[in-house]
């Protein structure tokens, strides 16, 4: 009886197959960290900001609605948690005109906007325009 008959020719093979299906995953985890990268990590630092911007609305803030108003925050009223301590409300009253106060939710609010300075200057004296 042949003793190399016991042995299947598939043990020679292991390290090359081992190999060999690295390689033909290898395309697929490159898809994922390329997604990864520009898509799912943009989007959750996006979000991050814009849940710390919703958290730190106060009085007096110009903001943009999700449905296009623009108003300025009233009133950030306090309300107390499961535990008593106070947070902020989910609601906040915002004045869209003058005299004209409406209650959105927080989570509605697109954008806080910020006054951009004028980007005039004064001419100076004695130089002809």
């Amino acid at each position: 009886m042949n003793p190399f008959i016991l042995i299947p020719p598939a043990y020679a093979q292991d390290a090359s197959g081992f190999v060999a299906g690295v390689v033909q995953f290898a395309p697929l985890i490159l898809i994922f960290a390329v997604f990864y990268f520009l898509l799912i990590r943009p989007q959750q630092q996006k979000q991050k900001e814009l849940r710390n911007m919703l958290a730190a609305i106060k009085r007096g803030d110009k903001v943009v609605t999700g449905g296009g108003i623009i108003g300025t925050v009233q009133k950030v009223p306090m309300v107390q948690d499961k535990n008593g301590k106070q947070v902020p409300s989910t609601e906040i009253e915002v004045e869209i005109a003058p005299n004209l106060r409406v209650t959105v939710l927080r989570e509605t609010i697109a954008s806080v906007v910020s006054p951009v300075p004028a980007n005039d200057t004064k001419p100076l004296k004695g130089r002809a325009s």
